[in-house]
């Protein structure tokens, strides 16, 4: 009964919040009777960083959650954009990867619902290689199912992820069914579209960012786990339309990540679009005041109003 008047709460301090006008920001426990296939290790405790009391980097997560930003009801376009700051699996950062992007989606109009998910380690979970995808789908149905509450459409659900966020996103695009954990309802964790912004994509040793996966799958990892999480090797025809950017000079994660995933999306016709920046490097977020990457994201509203049209 106490959960239940919770829910009715924050759903209606949420509606009062949007009716007003006024973007404004929830937090949402992801698993609020239990983290699947979590270990218990009291040694092991969030590390936290705050600035004017917004959250903009995290070391380790022990609680995983959702931080929900809505536009103002006469500005929302019913679409939504599940957000995965990057940071090699090792951290995430929160700030311009993570509270910049709702801001600009909220801009334009669209909910920018931040995931803040459990980085891999083997201290907390009984398979570390699972654990950021088990959060990724429980965010994205829960998106689903709180829909019509937060004015969104519920096929007009994406993902947007930065780097090692990138290879979350993508693999939540192409791993959506594969069951993780046990689920209560029939509630799809599809990405309507992805926005893979210099994303890490494959784990194949000759171009991949090794600390991404060193992080999520060992240092030592068997041929088969590499290749499923080698998410261009993982595309279908039901992989969802997705927007890629990248820069050509990026030391950190080679551009080829990016021109692998496309490729894979054209051999299956499904829309897509990849823009490769001459500079730029790795982890520029919008990219404010910047080059020719600048303009990456008045790029991206576009493709979205072009694939909704």
């Amino acid at each position: 009964m106490m959960k239940t008047r919770t829910s009715i709460f924050f759903i209606l301090v949420l509606n009062i919040l949007v009716i007003n006008g006024i973007a404004q920001t929830m937090t949402l426990k992801l698993w609020p009777q239990g983290i699947p296939g979590s270990k218990t290790d009291v040694t092991y405790t969030d590390k936290i960083t705050i600035v004017d009391g917004m959250m903009t980097r995290c070391e380790r997560v022990t609680d995983p959650d959702l931080t929900i930003f809505l536009p103002p009801a006469d500005r929302a376009n019913g679409t939504a954009v599940l957000i995965c700051p990057g940071g090699g699996y090792a951290a995430l950062a929160f700030d311009h990867e993570g509270n910049a992007i709702a801001k600009w989606l909220n801009d334009n109009g669209i909910a920018g619902i931040i995931l803040k998910y459990r980085l891999p380690s083997d201290q907390i979970m009984e398979n570390k290689s699972v654990g950021p995808l088990q959060d990724a789908q429980e965010a994205m149905r829960i998106i689903r199912r709180n829909a019509l509450t937060w004015n969104i459409d519920p096929q007009k659900i994406g993902v947007i992820g930065f780097s090692a966020g990138g290879h979350l996103a993508s693999t939540i695009s192409t791993h959506y069914a594969e069951k993780v954990y046990d689920v209560k309802d029939n509630t799809s964790a599809r990405p309507d579209f992805s926005l893979l912004i210099y994303p890490v994509i494959s784990f194949d040793t000759t171009f991949t960012h090794r600390g991404s996966r060193n992080n999520l799958i060992g240092m030592k990892p068997d041929d088969n786990l590499v290749r499923h999480f080698s998410n261009d090797l993982q595309i279908t025809g039901d992989t969802p339309p997705a927007f890629l950017v990248h820069s050509a000079d990026d030391r950190a994660v080679p551009v080829m990540n990016s021109i692998s995933y496309f490729k894979g999306l054209q051999k299956f016709s499904i829309p897509s679009e990849l823009h490769i920046f001459q500079k730029g490097g790795h982890g520029y977020g919008l990219a404010t005041d910047r080059g020719t990457e600048s303009s990456w994201p008045t790029l991206c509203i576009k493709w979205l109003n072009l694939l909704f049209k």
